[in-house]
């Protein structure tokens, strides 16, 4: 039987695109514009916690979002009540945000005035975390409905962020969820993780999140 032509693409894909991403950082990062790439699964609270981030840093940063989905703009038009500039990106069925696709988003963004920049990447844990979107941070957020083993079940998404939001934390009496458990998980795949308990609905940790971000930021700018 004749041998059939294997071509591996995978590793080139995506070099190519840790060459874009490391291009657009740079580009960023003369522009004075840090861009956090937000991601988690469907319904673990991405939306209200960036109403609750952007009403917290309301005046002190000048902030925009760039909400991704598959379809829809449900997501943007809520962002938008908040008051800050926000653009709807259409994946066409992908699930996840490259660099190139991330660069046109921020294009269409318009980030002149812009000092802090937010992509709600497509909703799941694993494209997101196998592309680089250019990001000067990546976090995700985990809700306690969820479970506290996720990290255990989805290495990669956990390992490559810098900051993970445990979120719904005013629920934690109704579900099995150990938060020693899911810290320890966390820094098993990644032991440099902050880890930061919050509760979007009621604001709870929200001070302590809002304060690392804006802290990053202006570490970006001045490093």
């Amino acid at each position: 039987m004749k041998e059939v032509r294997v071509l591996e693409i995978k590793q080139s894909v995506f070099a190519d695109n840790d060459m874009q991403a490391d291009k657009l950082r740079q580009e960023l990062k003369e522009k004075g514009v840090f861009l956090l790439n937000l991601m988690s699964s469907p319904g673990s609270g991405k939306t209200t916690t960036l109403m609750r981030t952007i009403d917290a840093l309301k005046g002190k940063i000048k902030i925009g979002v760039m909400e991704a989905d598959i379809d829809s703009d449900v997501d943007a038009k809520t962002i938008a009540l908040s008051g800050a500039k926000v653009i709807q990106l259409h994946t066409g069925g992908m699930c996840h945000l490259d660099a190139e696709m991330t660069r046109q988003g921020l294009e269409g963004l318009d980030t002149k005035d812009v000092e802090l920049a937010i992509l709600e990447n497509v909703g799941n844990l694993v494209c997101p975390a196998e592309f680089d979107t250019g990001a000067s941070k990546n976090a995700m957020i985990l809700s306690v409905p969820e479970g506290d083993d996720k990290p255990l079940k989805y290495p990669l998404m956990f390992s490559i962020c810098d900051v993970v939001l445990i979120n719904k934390i005013d629920v934690m009496p109704y579900f099995d969820f150990d938060m020693d458990k899911c810290r320890e998980y966390i820094h098993m795949r990644n032991p440099k993780a902050k880890i930061i308990p919050i509760c979007a609905k009621t604001g709870e940790g929200i001070e302590e999140w809002t304060k690392w971000l804006s802290d990053e930021v202006v570490n970006w700018k001045e490093a």
